[in-house]
């Protein structure tokens, strides 16, 4: 069923567990997802950014994707559609009036009180929607649609300000983390999270989950993480048994053989993140 990601998230920072968002960039990624997290009885998180909307057709192509398959294969799990790193307050009411049950205003390359000012301007229009609503502080590092940014940590007196000033459902705090492959050990500031995770009940995200080792991924739910986004290592894993599929044939052809032949490897990358999140079975 599709629902806004206000409740799950919250369930998750109560139950000390995080809640995965895995971007999905095609039909057939989003129904690989839908299908295994039906199994796992985990609730997900549907993420697509604009660059992903523009490829699949637009953003009411994407939400008519995401509801006929949630029908047609008998979804019975939480699913959020979710806008990630929505570039503007356009593009959001873009994807609330398309349908999407949340959304995310990436305003963090502006000053504070130009960030407070577009995400309040989008959390008043989402309300009549019931369509919950992300905000980030701080820089993420690594590259995003195209956007490369090193890594600026976000300020717990800042974040405090962003959460109370604008009513957002959950935060994006800018806390180590990088989009794509990481270069090096990623370092995490475990202080700053917990901080900020104890002095507002907004759940947190963090942004760039593929490539941490286990242990920061738990560590980072103890501290207080609700959600975690998760896509290059989906698309390494399915990138890599398709090169396989096509390397053991070269008479293949069929564009349906080559995306199914990396079903096996993305489901089992879904369930792996489900139960290291811990939120296996919790449906």
């Amino acid at each position: 069923m599709l629902v806004n990601a206000k409740e799950i998230l919250l369930n998750a920072k109560k139950n000390k567990y995080a809640v995965a968002h895995f971007n999905i960039n095609n039909l057939e990624w989003a129904k690989f997802i839908l299908e295994q997290c039906e199994l796992d009885k985990t609730p997900v998180i549907l993420g697509v950014s604009e660059g992903a909307t523009k490829y699949m057709g637009g953003y009411s192509v994407v939400s008519a994707i995401v509801k006929e398959l949630i029908k047609n294969l008998n979804i019975s799990v939480p699913v959020v559609l979710h806008l990630d790193h929505g570039s503007s307050y356009e593009s959001c009411v873009k994807a609330i009036e398309s349908g999407f049950t949340s959304v995310m205003i990436d305003a963090s390359k502006y000053s504070l009180d130009k960030n407070i000012e577009i995400t309040k301007k989008v959390t008043l229009f989402a309300s009549k929607y019931n369509v919950t609503v992300e905000a980030e502080i701080g820089k993420i590092g690594g590259n995003e649609d195209g956007n490369e940014n090193d890594i600026v940590y976000a300020d717990p007196d800042e974040c405090m300000k962003l959460v109370s000033e604008t009513n957002i459902d959950f935060l994006a705090p800018a806390l180590g983390s990088v989009h794509g492959i990481y270069k090096g050990e990623p370092k995490l500031d475990f202080v700053k999270m917990e901080k900020i995770a104890k002095e507002n009940m907004t759940p947190l995200v963090l942004h760039g989950g593929s490539g941490i080792p286990d242990w920061q991924i738990k560590k980072a739910i103890e501290c207080g993480i609700s959600k975690i986004n998760i896509n290059t290592e989906l698309q390494i894993v399915w990138s890599k048994a398709v090169r396989l599929f096509l390397n053991s044939d070269e008479k293949v052809y069929d564009p349906r053989k080559i995306i199914k032949a990396g079903e096996k490897a993305i489901k089992e990358e879904v369930r792996n993140k489900n139960i290291l999140l811990g939120s296996y079975q919790k449906v």
